[in-house]
């Protein structure tokens, strides 16, 4: 509890403020609304009628009236944040009702069940700015995409955002044996495998194993599990709705797990060694994956063949150019004492700073 004592009504009116309020005397919508707010993660507040104190009709995120409920909160101070919820379809004068309340919406049990779960773990989540969110797929094998990934969010975290690592690719060994974790405590995809609906944005986060300041969503060395595309939208979700930044890093197919991941980026990063055949082979995957995601840009790599430059890459995949990815003598050896891919102040950590820096002021994504 944040803030001093100045009263005997303080603790409770702080430690409620998180709170939704319903204010119905129907049983059984009651029954109802309690079991949504805890398919939420919330723990509500329950009164027949306006509390008698201001600060608990104005202080919680969320009031949910009763359509039973209306007449006895006609006169309550105006707000915003007030949902009309009822479970007759064709109650009358339902519309009235709203507009004297000051309503934000009417909602129709069991139709609106959905929409209000994820509306109350919103307001309780303290659901603000989502993530800006980036994917990075290599052009071909061994382009460098996960590494490039991985010093994007250690880069992010190290200027202190809220950052997280996603590995999508479940036959790439693990991102965190990149980061040094691959024996860090947390959860992996397995345990998320079989997500469905909504997941707590926080609990997410306090789950998965934490290096180098930043959280990482990876794969266990077990047996290849299918994440099926339910289970991205919601662990994609979950981490967008946390804000800061989300990285994914994608394989070069696109299933429908990795097209539900496609779907939910900001920017795609596509990662071009200056060779032909290379080149060839980004042309595919930009194509599969353009066709669900809508801002995909080319990353190149040098050694160039002879004729080529980043510029003729990325005129040849008709994709705007991000820049090219400087070369880094140090980084397999800091990779094999554990040391994070733009971990350090060398080019690969100054590329991907600057690439936040116009990112994040919308430079990069306009």
């Amino acid at each position: 509890m944040a803030g001093s004592i100045t009263s005997k009504r303080d603790p409770v009116v702080e430690g409620r403020r998180d709170r939704p309020l319903i204010v119905t005397e129907d049983v059984e919508l009651l029954d109802d609304l309690l079991r949504l707010c805890a398919a939420a993660g919330a723990e509500p507040d329950v009164h027949h009628r306006v509390p008698e104190h201001a600060d608990d009709w104005q202080g919680p995120p969320l009031v949910l009236v009763g359509d039973d409920a209306a007449a006895r909160c006609r006169g309550a101070t105006r707000r915003r944040g007030v949902l009309l919820v009822g479970r007759d379809q064709d109650a009358p004068d339902v519309w009235r009702h709203a507009v004297e309340i000051g309503a934000d919406c009417v909602l129709r049990l069991p139709d609106a069940e959905g929409w209000l779960v994820d509306r109350i773990a919103d307001v309780v989540e303290g659901v603000g700015e989502q993530a800006l969110t980036v994917g990075v797929i290599g052009g071909r094998g061994g382009a460098g995409a996960s590494t490039l990934a991985c010093a994007l969010a250690v880069t992010s975290a190290r200027s202190g955002r809220r950052t997280m690592l996603v590995d999508g690719d479940p036959l790439g060994g693990g991102i965190d044996v990149l980061l040094g974790g691959e024996c860090a405590e947390g959860r992996r995809w397995p345990d998320f495998a079989a997500s469905k609906g909504r997941v707590a944005g926080g609990a997410l986060e306090e789950s998965l194993p934490e290096l180098h300041r930043l959280r990482v969503l990876s794969w266990d060395r077990g047996d290849a599990v299918v994440v099926p595309p339910e289970a991205m939208r919601s662990v994609l979700a979950a981490a967008r709705r946390r804000g800061g930044v989300v990285v994914v890093d994608l394989p070069r197919r696109v299933d429908e797990g990795v097209a539900e991941a496609l779907a939910q980026l900001d920017v795609g990063l596509l990662v071009v060694p200056g060779e032909l055949r290379a080149v060839a082979a980004a042309g595919r995957v930009a194509s599969l994956a353009g066709m669900v995601l809508q801002d995909l840009r080319v990353v190149t790599r040098g050694p160039y063949a002879p004729g080529l430059d980043d510029q003729w890459v990325a005129a040849a995949l008709g994709l705007p150019l991000v820049g090219e990815l400087p070369w880094e003598p140090a980084l397999s050896a800091a990779e094999d004492t554990g040391a994070p891919p733009g971990g350090d102040r060398g080019p690969l950590a100054g590329f991907c700073a600057a690439f936040w820096d116009r990112a994040l002021a919308g430079g990069a994504l306009s």
